[in-house]
């Protein structure tokens, strides 16, 4: 099966996106490509470690390169200033210069940090995305966001600081539980909802074989993915207007985030998969959309065996009030108003700081109301 190549074309700073199975074979001569030193410091985690570290490091030597990795612990609470200053002062420590490449090899927390000591090395060198989660390789990886937590939020605390390469091995998804992959599948859900009712459709059809590990349907769901959230940072590159709406379901999936402590309890993918339910139907309550919208979101998600209300997640939430002040937490906030993206159907999302408080709160209530 042939890889397909996405390019982000971003004036003087573009890149292009190679995905498809057997792609990490082939890293050391894409990294060779770009010239620089010989020596390649790769940022991990210890889990990608264990099952790939090796595969990475023989392509590399192949091309004629050395390299030196450092594998942080894995989980979302490495997003935070004491791993962000180990992997800077190790990269330091590395001798890596302004024209070195710096390798992110693993999931999206990964790729945030990597990222971000990428952008403050030196005040900015190059650093190639090398995701190994579905949710990596269709998000995070492309984009150029970059950041880590802080205790007042998520990614709050960043830089954009676009890859100069992004390498997505869809062999990779393999090996992942199958609730991380069905976690990074809330991402893909959430481009056909806010963009491409086709691919919603496509979705439907052919999304229990992607998980079931239907390759072809894999290198499609990534790539689609990917050009859209290409097409996406194009137009809007530091997030001024269309950007925003790849946050569909991300407020109120940040809110749930904090409220279960950044834990196992809830992953990023599965918050916004709930996320883009609750937006789903708080667009409905408001008449933006026909009731049977967010049912058929619902439904898709359950079809995938996924998380898809506030039921779904294990233990004790606040109440209502206390997951609408989390929200005013979120980054989206403007002027003191929360912004959502709302749909008026399902490919067909919008920006809006119209939203009445007590609308939503009424989604919360009913929500927790199940649990």
């Amino acid at each position: 099966m042939s890889a397909a190549t996405v390019h982000v074309d971003l004036p003087g700073r573009d890149y292009d996106i190679h995905i498809g199975p057997g792609v990490l074979d082939q890293v050391g001569g894409y990294v060779a490509a770009m010239g620089g030193r010989r020596h390649v410091c790769i940022l991990t985690d210890e889990t990608v470690a264990g099952l790939h570290l090796n595969q990475l490091q023989t392509a590399l030597t192949a091309a004629g390169l050395t390299s030196e990795a450092l594998a942080l612990p894995p989980g979302e609470a490495t997003k935070c200033w004491a791993q962000l200053q180990r992997a800077v002062e190790w990269l330091l420590e590395q001798k890596v210069e302004r024209g070195d490449v710096v390798v992110a090899f693993g999931g999206g927390v990964i790729g945030d940090l990597a990222g971000f000591a990428a952008a403050i090395l030196r005040r900015g060198v190059r650093f190639v995305q090398l995701p190994t989660t579905l949710l990596a390789q269709v998000d995070s990886s492309v984009g150029g966001k970059t950041g880590i937590n802080s205790p007042h939020g998520k990614n709050l605390i960043g830089a954009f600081h676009q890859p100069s390469l992004v390498l997505a091995d869809t062999d990779l998804l393999g090996t992942l539980a199958r609730r991380d992959l069905l976690a990074g599948y809330g991402e893909v859900v959430k481009y056909g909802l806010l963009g491409d009712a086709a691919f919603f459709d496509w979705l439907e059809a052919h999304g229990p074989a992607m998980a079931a590990g239907d390759m072809a349907a894999r290198v499609r769901i990534v790539t689609r993915s990917c050009e859209m959230k290409a097409d996406i940072v194009q137009r809007d590159e530091t997030e001024q207007g269309d950007r925003a709406l790849l946050n569909l379901g991300h407020t109120f999936c940040h809110a749930l985030e904090a409220a279960t402590g950044y834990s196992d309890r809830l992953l990023h993918g599965e918050g916004v998969a709930i996320g883009c339910a609750l937006a789903f139907e708080l667009s409905a309550r408001l008449g933006l959309c026909s009731q049977e919208d967010p049912s058929r979101v619902r439904a898709h998600l359950r079809d995938m065996g996924m998380k898809v209300d506030i039921a779904d997640i294990p233990g004790d939430l606040p109440d209502a009030a206390r997951l609408l002040d989390l929200m005013g937490q979120d980054k989206k906030v403007l002027d003191g108003k929360l912004r959502f993206i709302l749909a008026r159907g399902i490919g067909d999302a919008f920006l809006t700081s119209d939203v009445p408080g007590d609308t939503v709160l009424g989604v919360l209530r009913d929500a927790l109301a199940m649990t």
